[in-house]
C-alpha cells in the first residue's frame, strides 16, 4: 500500500519517476522497486520517499486501511500510466 500511495502522491505533484529519484538521491530503479512494492529497498529509503510526496506514513484502523488500498488503486487506474516532463521551448528570438 505505500508503494502505491507514493505513486499516486507522485503523480498527483507531476512528477516523473526521475524526478522524485533525483530528489530523494535514489536510482529511478529503486524508486520503481519502491512504488512496486518489492522488499529489497531499505525502509528508510520508502519512507524517505513517502514524506517527499506527502504521505502519512501510519494508520490504525484495518477497515481504513483496506478500504485505503481500494480507493489508491482506483486513482491510480485513472491517471496517465506514464508522466514526461514538458520540453521547454527555446526562445532564441534576438
Amino acid at each position: 500500500m505505500l508503494g502505491q500511495q507514493i505513486k499516486l502522491g507522485r503523480k498527483k505533484r507531476k512528477w516523473s519517476e526521475a524526478n522524485l529519484a533525483e530528489r530523494a538521491g535514489i536510482s529511478r530503479r529503486t524508486l520503481q522497486k519502491i512504488e512496486a512494492g518489492e522488499m529489497t529497498p531499505a525502509i528508510g529509503l520508502a519512507f524517505e520517499v513517502a514524506s517527499l510526496v506527502g504521505v502519512p506514513l501510519f494508520e490504525q484502523d484495518s477497515q481504513r486501511l483496506s478500504a485505503s488500498i481500494d480507493l489508491i488503486q482506483s486513482k491510480i487506474a485513472l491517471l496517465p500510466k506514464r508522466i514526461r516532463e514538458q520540453k521547454k521551448v527555446a526562445d532564441d528570438d534576438f
